[in-house]
Formats: C-alpha cells, structure tokens, sequence
C-alpha cells in the first residue's frame, strides 16, 4: 500500500492529479460530515442517558444539531392533540422572540410548522422558491422572512407529534439537499431521545411526590408520636406533683426544687423563682424563698412597686406576658417603663401564676425564658395555673409544720386530715387505672366490631373465618356456611330521609337478622348495607337455606322510619365450605358473586354458589378488560338514526350510537357495556368520547353544503357529566373549542336516568337550555314520576318508550295513552317523537293520532328509499 501513490504518480501527469485534488477534497469533507453526523447521533443517545429534564435536553439538541449545520435561528415545537395546542417547547431565533410559547393551533392555520404537523412531510424553502412552494402548498408565512428555511416532522411511528426547524436570514449561510436529509435522519432520533427524557422526567417527579408524600406521613407519625408522649408525660408530672403536695415535710428548697424540675420537663423552665409577699415590715415587701436565673444568680427583696411579680399580685389571676402585650400594659399603667422595654427588646416570655392559701394571695410561682429559646403558650399557662394550687397547698402545710409544738391538737388534726386527702388521691389514682384498663379493652372490642350496630366488622369476622377454613382442612365432617346479605333500597332511604333514618334503618336490619339465626352463629356488618353470617355445626344444607329464606322474609316486612313505613327486601349467596378454600376472601367473593346472581335473577332470593358463577364472572372481567382497550383505541363502530317529521318526511335530527362487536363474544348490547361503564368508573371517558365524535360530525357538516349545515345531531349522555353545573359548563366549552354549535347539538336524558338523581340536574340542565342545546326526555313511561318531569324541566321534545308504539293499533290503551301526552304537550310547550315504529300500521296509528315526529327502523327504511328515488331522477336527468 505504501507503494500505491508512487505507482500511480509514475502513470498520471502532474495537470491529472491537479484534477484529482478536488475530488479528494469532496471525499475528505463528506467523510468529515458523515463522522460529524456519527458523533451527533452518539451524542443524542448520550442525551436519552444523562440529561434528566427536558429543560435541559432541547439547549443540547440545538448545540449538535449546530455541530453539523448552521443552526443559529433553530426552534422545536409539539403538537398536543387533547388542547388542539402548537407548543413551542424550544425556540431560539435572532430577529423574533416568541413571547407566548403555546399558540392555539387554529391561530396558527396555514403555517408552516402547522403544514408540517397536519401533513407529516418535510419542507425545504429558498429564498428563490418561497413565494411560489408557499402559494402552491397554500402557506401564509408568519414572521420574518428567512432566506432558506428547513423544517422535518417529528414523528413516533407513524404519527406525527411536532415539527424541528432550522432556518437562515444571511445570504452566507445557505443550506443543501444534503443538510434536509442529514436533518430528517437526526429527527427520528431526536424523537426516541425526548420520549426517553420525559419519560425518566415523568418517573422522577412520581419518585418525588411519593418521596414528599411518604416524608409527609413520617411527619404526622412523628407528630402523633410526640403528642402522645406529651401526654404520657402530663399525667406523669400531675402524678409526680400531687405526690410531692402530699409528701412535703419542712424543707422547701427541696420542693421548689422539684417544682422547677417537673416545670422544665413539661414546659421548659430555664429561669424559675417563687416570691412571697412580706407583711411583717412596715411597708409590704416581696421575699424570693427559691430563685434559678441563667443571667442573674440571686435576687434581693424589693418593695413593691409596678413590675411583674406584682401585677399578679394585683390582678389574681395567672398571666402570659410577652412583648405582644408588654406595651399595652405599660400604657394602662401596669409595669414601668424600664420592664416593658426589657420585655419588648429580648422577646421576654414570661409566665406568672399567684399562690392562694385560703383566699388570700400569699405569693407567686414565676417561669421566663429570654431570647427566642422559649415562648410559653396558654395550654403552658393552664398548666402553671394547677401548679399553683398545690405550691399553696405546700406552704400552708409548712406554717403548719412550724406551729407543730404550739399546736399539738391543731397538728394532729392536720395529720388526720391530710391522710385523708392521701387515701382520697390514692382511690382517685386507682379509679384512673381501672378506667385506663377499660378503656383499652373497649379499644380492643371497638377494633373488632361495628360502631353503628355492634356487631362483628370485617377484622373479627375474616378472623373467624379463616379459622373455619383452617378446622374444614383438619377436619373434613365439620360443616361450614357463610350467606353474605345485600339489602335493596338502603340508598334511596339514606338519600331521602338522612343518614340518621339510614343508621336506625341497618340497626333494625341487624336486629332482624340476629332473630333468624342460632346463638352462636357469626353476624357481621361489612360496611354499607352489606351483612355476612357464618355458619358452623349444621346438619345439612336445608338448614342453611331454611335460615335464608327466613332472614329474607323478615327483611321484606315494612320498616317505620321517622313515621315513615318503609320497604326493603334482600338478595343472599350462599357459600359452603370445601377443602379448596385457603383465605377468607375466597369465600367471601363467591358468596358475594351468589348474592349477585340472586340480584341479577329479580332480588328477594338465595342463590347457592357453583363454579359456572366464577366462570361468569372470569367473562365480566374480560369484557371489562376489553372494554378499556376499545375505549382507550376509540374503536367503537358509530351510526346514527334519523327522527323525522311524520308529514312531511323531513329529518329533524340525528342520533348517534356506537356499537362494539367483540371479537369472540360477538355483539355486545348497549345496556351490558353502559353496565361496564358504570362499573369501571369510566362513564365520564363514554361521554366525552360520544361527544367528541357528534362534534366531529357537527364540524364536517358546518364545512359540507348548506343543506348539511342544516343537520342536527343528539346523543345519550350519563348522568355523571351532569351532576354539577361545572361539570356543563365544561361540555358547552368543550363542543366551542372544538368548532361545534351547541345550538346544532341535541342531548337526550333516559327517564330511569333522571329518577335516581333528578334533583341535582336541574341547574345543569338549564345551563344547557340557556347554551340553545335541545333537550330531549327518552324512554318517557318506562319509570316513575313521568309528568313531574314534563312540569319541572324545560325539555324541547319527549320520546315515548317504544313499548308503548310496539302495540299499535291493536292496543286502545297506549293509544289513549299517547293521544293525552299530545294534549298536554300543547300546553307545557313540548313536542312528541313515537320512538321504535318498526311497521307501517304503527305509523299510520301515530299519524291519525296526531303525533308529529318519529323514529324507527320503518321510516329509516323509507327515507332510505325515498333519496335513493331522488338519486336515481337526478342521474336521469
């Protein structure tokens, strides 16, 4: 190899290898380009790894997109799709400064990042070919113009979600093809980078919050901790205290010793001292028997005068002072000048309590602290206060003790008295141990029972059953049941007469039920209205289901309520023991699985578990399962059905519905999947989807041909959406943001619906009818109270129940029926749709009835029929 540039120096003229220079100058720089790209591509994958926010992470981006091409004027934008939001996340650019970073997208409408996002495609712009790519591609530009321009999509698989641009305004700095196609291989990269990023970004801030919230846990632990040890050491000290007022003997230094040392484990005492009042001199003097200062060891007796010591003395009663109220004692002419400076320049806080020895007061117990070490509070003061009592008690003991030889008689009466006061506080002492030994066995028994009806709870009973599966596996003979109990209605008497009808309701219901079973069998209450019984010691299963069918009868026998008679009834599943079983919960959940079969099945009844209700219940989980997956993909098949004028023939509007088809299960009824709604919580996530969809027709129609514009849309929404006016405002915002009139939008309400929660909807539903939304009352004459609707809402039309329409003509009663809602619909400003008009006979009824609008799979038909005829004359002509 070493010989090669001589080999081919001998064959190649010198003016050939000048011409090959070139040449090897391009190659040089494309191989420099390519290991610059290599190094590029290593250092956003760098980037995925090391950098934690995405703060962080776009400043580096543009610094290696500059390492391979001019980039000075470079910005990173992000589509989101749920606000219809450009985000310009990064935006670095010499002539602009882009002050709002998230623009609304319809603001930003034939643009050319917006012509990036909504097509997916690059753009390479010059300024030779601007004008005319822009007039072509319909582009309005926004902002200053560059001289080239660059922008590649950012795409997750196949889906775009932002756009990475780079542009010029010198004429020097000019980009290539090649710098587009450098640029759209980065990109893909630069996507997998930020996905990584925000992800490590979205598990850090969870990592946090759980961190803060754990901490916040540990904190109030902590908090509770020292409350109760607080506690512990306040009854301690009260102990400790009355002991010493008992035990006091002659020597008080010792007892204001021990005073203060109990002062400083409860409240913290640093500086402490006792003053007594002196009336054997001529003028009344204060004497300090006991004083502990940090700053000033000894105190000598002082007349008194307007300090502290003798505000107590004057006012009687226990005080904080603090600099929070030093001044204003000072000006009402309680303390000099010269303490309320002190207290006010050092954060004096200072606690003073007076000692009363047979209503005159004799002295003062003194805490203080200095600086900000220690600020007393009230509780600290109350405490100080109780103190006092038993200092004085002390010193009437001690003048007592001192007249001992002179008062023999006096002395032993005393004596007698005292040890009264002792066996007095002992029997006190003793009385709070035995109510502390109660009270923890009433904690034990309250852990183990229901508060409400004192029965068994969950623990006790979960306990008890395990140990039944334990004795059923020793012992194969032994017999063991469990019924779990659901009552029917308690709701609805909770909701209507108050959660104290409620309560009295469950404590009757647990009555009844300890009447039908034996002693010793186990009653607990679950929670709610749920109640389980467990069996043992039973001869056979007819026992079992003897019981049942009692409680159940029992149950369903009227309840007197506030004078109110009230009824119920109750649903069981029966579970037997087996070997199989190893927790409690496995028992309760069959039990609870047969208590729901019995309900499904028209409640009032036992159902006895088998395995066929396990396996139901396996499909539950699988449609519900699926049901997620669908709604997440918003997978659902639409189609709609039109309510048209009975005379005219004209459409008045357009329900949407959805359809699932399963794909092992086949077609899943409307009811089953509303039911896995419910269930899963996901009824709010249905509605929106069910809106967003109607929106979107409402949208393309509002852009299709005037007879288009005209078409109305009406769709089923849950109750949930409606529980709060908030919660309508939002959808009226929703079907705005999204380009839809609400006038266009048409929401029906399901009778059933509005019986459960009809006093909470009306302010929501005027909301709508104040927004022009049509209100529609569906499935009118399937529940209860149907007139009281048509009065108490402003509903714009009333679709009868289809029951009604499926027995026309034959039926003279629904005919009436529906002929009485027409007359009343002229005076309560209604209209009326027949719903389900399936044959012509049906139809023909309705119409001699005088009924305006209807819906059904009979005049979907015709009116198919009817444009298809139309179709057909206008190809002719």
């Amino acid at each position: 190899m070493q010989n090669t540039p001589k080999h081919i120096s001998d064959k190649l003229s010198l003016e050939e290898l000048r011409e090959l220079v070139p040449q090897l100058q391009q190659i040089t720089r494309k191989y420099k380009r390519s290991e610059s790209i290599q190094k590029s591509l290593f250092d956003i994958s760098e980037l995925a790894s090391s950098i934690n926010e995405l703060s962080s992470l776009y400043p580096a981006i543009h610094e290696i997109v500059s390492g391979f091409m001019p980039a000075k004027n470079f910005y990173v934008a992000f589509y989101e799709d749920e606000n219809s939001i450009i985000d310009f996340t990064y935006f670095v650019d010499e002539f602009e400064n882009l002050e709002i970073k998230q623009l609304p997208a319809k603001e930003m409408e034939n643009s050319l990042t917006s012509y990036i996002l909504n097509s997916g495609n690059h753009l390479f712009l010059t300024k030779e070919d601007f004008n005319y790519q822009s007039k072509s591609l319909g582009i309005n530009h926004i902002g200053p113009s560059a001289v080239d321009w660059i922008g590649v999509p950012l795409k997750r698989g196949s889906h775009v979600i932002g756009a990475m641009v780079v542009q010029s305004y010198e004429e020097s700095i000019r980009y290539e093809q090649e710098d587009l196609e450098i640029l759209l291989f980065v990109s893909q990269h630069i996507v997998n980078c930020v996905d990584r990023v925000k992800n490590r970004e979205l598990t850090e801030r969870s990592i946090r919050q759980r961190t803060k919230q754990l901490r916040q846990i540990n904190d109030e632990l902590q908090e509770e901790i020292s409350e109760r040890q607080k506690v512990e050491s306040l009854q301690q000290a009260l102990f400790e205290i009355s002991e010493l007022s008992a035990s006091v003997e002659g020597n008080m230094d010792d007892f204001y010793a021990a005073i203060h040392d109990i002062l400083s484990h409860l409240i913290g005492a640093p500086n402490c001292y006792v003053a007594t009042i002196n009336n054997k001199t001529q003028t009344q003097t204060l004497d300090f028997p006991y004083y502990k200062d940090q700053f000033e060891p000894h105190i000598e007796p002082r007349n008194m005068g307007l300090g502290l010591t003798e505000y107590i003395i004057r006012n009687g009663n226990a005080e904080l002072i603090d600099s929070s109220n030093a001044k204003r004692l000072y000006e009402a002419g309680e303390l000099n000048e010269e303490v309320a400076n002190s207290i006010y320049r050092n954060s004096h806080s200072w606690l003073g309590a007076p000692l009363v020895v047979d209503g005159i007061i004799s002295g003062v117990i003194v805490v203080q602290s200095y600086k900000n070490s220690k600020q007393y509070t009230l509780k600290d003061l109350e405490f100080l206060r109780f103190v006092s009592h038993h200092i004085a008690v002390a010193l009437t003991r001690k003048q007592a003790s001192d007249a001992m030889q002179a008062y023999n008689q006096r002395l032993a009466e005393e004596v007698k008295l005292r040890t009264q006061e002792l066996n007095s506080t002992n029997k006190f002492l003793q009385k709070q141990i035995e109510e502390r030994k109660l009270a923890q066995l009433q904690l034990e028994y309250d852990t183990q029972h229901d508060s409400l009806t004192g029965l068994a709870n969950r623990v006790l009973f979960n306990s008890r059953l395990e140990l039944a599966i334990a004795s059923k596996q020793r012992y194969n003979a032994n017999n063991f049941a469990v019924i779990f109990i659901d009552l029917d209605r308690f709701k609805q008497i909770n909701d209507t007469l108050g959660h104290l009808a409620g309560d009295a309701f469950l404590k009757e219901v647990a009555s009844r039920i300890n009447s039908c079973i034996r002693g010793h069998d186990l009653l607990a209450r679950l929670g709610g209205d749920e109640f389980v019984v467990l069996f043992d010691n039973f001869e056979t299963a007819t026992d079992i289901e003897e019981i049942s069918a009692r409680i159940i009868e029992s149950i369903a026998k009227p309840f007197k309520i506030e004078n109110k008679e009230m009824y119920s009834g109750a649903s069981i599943g029966i579970t037997y023991l087996e070997n199989a079983y190893v927790k409690a919960d496995e028992v309760l959940r069959d039990a609870d699985a047969a208590m729901y079969q019995a309900k499904a099945m028209g409640r009032g009844r036992y159902i006895i578990f088998d395995k066929t209700m396990r396996e139901k219940l396996l499909v539950e989980l699988e449609i519900e399962e699926e049901f997620r997956k669908v709604l997440q993909a918003r997978a659902f098949e639409h189609y709609s059905q039109p309510i048209i004028d009975l005379h005219t023939k004209q459409i008045l509007y357009e329900e949407c519905y959805i359809r699932w088809e399963h794909l092992s299960l086949g077609k899943i009824k409307r009811e089953q999947y509303w039911q896995v709604a419910e269930q899963c919580g996901l009824t709010v996530e249905m509605d929106r989807y069910i809106l967003s969809k109607a929106c979107e027709m409402l949208v393309t129609w509002q852009n299709g041909t005037p007879s288009d514009q005209k078409r109305v849309v009406a769709i089923n929404l849950s109750i949930h959406h409606l529980t709060q006016t908030s919660l309508a405002q939002q959808l009226i915002e929703y079907c705005l943001n999204a380009g839809a009139d609400p006038k266009k939008l048409v929401i029906e309400f399901d009778e059933n619906t509005l019986n459960s929660r009809s006093l909470f909807l009306l302010p929501a539903i005027k909301i709508l009818k104040r927004a022009g939304i049509t209100l529609v009352l569906d499935n009118f004459g399937s529940g209860l109270a149907s007139l009281s609707y048509l009065y108490s809402y402003p509903f714009d039309y009333v679709k009868v129940d289809h029951h009604f329409v499926k027995t026309l003509p034959r039926s003279e009663r629904n005919l009436k029926l529906i002929q009485s809602v027409l007359s009343i619909s002229s005076h309560l400003k209604f209209k009326l749709i027949a719903e389900g008009i399936t044959k012509e006979e049906q139809y023909i009824a309705l119409v001699e009835a005088g009924c305006e609008f209807g819906q059904g799979k009979y005049l979907q038909q015709a009116k198919r029929i009817e444009l298809d005829s139309d179709t057909d004359k206008a190809i002719s002509a």
